[in-house]
């Protein structure tokens, strides 16, 4: 079954707030199966400012982040009680950055769950603007009980 999300539901699933929650919408949603989120690129960001001045261009260190937020959801909404639990990345494979995303673009980020044991759980994702992909990587995080 797929789900959508739009973000007070999004709130309730990730611990992420302002400046640092990279997702505006989820369009699909199979639990434990695979995600499909999205990204709303604004020249308004704050670190637009200085990366680059005159020519911005999205972090790829948050673009990283952007996708294992949307996996994150996929992720935790595969498990019991998810709001008693936190994800941490603990790895990140096969990274490879295609192509800049800049203001205006609409980051469309699909994770696959790969693999979702005990505690480590494996994602395979991609964040494409327009069908061209921009990133892809393979994520690795691991589930721990909340503070």
């Amino acid at each position: 079954m797929s789900v959508a999300m739009q973000i007070g539901e999004i709130l309730k699933v990730l611990p992420h707030r302002y400046p640092f929650l990279l997702v505006d919408r989820i369009l699909e949603l199979e639990p434990g199966k695979r995600v499909v989120g999205l990204k709303n690129v604004s020249f308004n960001e704050e670190f637009f400012q200085g990366h680059f001045p005159g020519n911005p261009v999205m972090p790829g260190v948050l673009i990283v982040e952007a996708m294992a937020q949307v996996a994150g959801v996929g992720l935790l909404g595969a498990i019991a009680e998810p709001q008693r639990k936190l994800l941490y990345l603990i790895g990140v494979d096969r990274c490879k950055f295609r192509k800049p995303v800049v203001p205006g673009d609409q980051l469309r980020i699909e994770a696959e769950i790969v693999s979702l044991k005990t505690r480590i759980c494996k994602c395979r994702v991609t964040a494409s603007v327009e069908g061209a992909v921009c990133a892809e990587a393979e994520l690795l995080s691991a589930l721990v009980d909340r503070p």
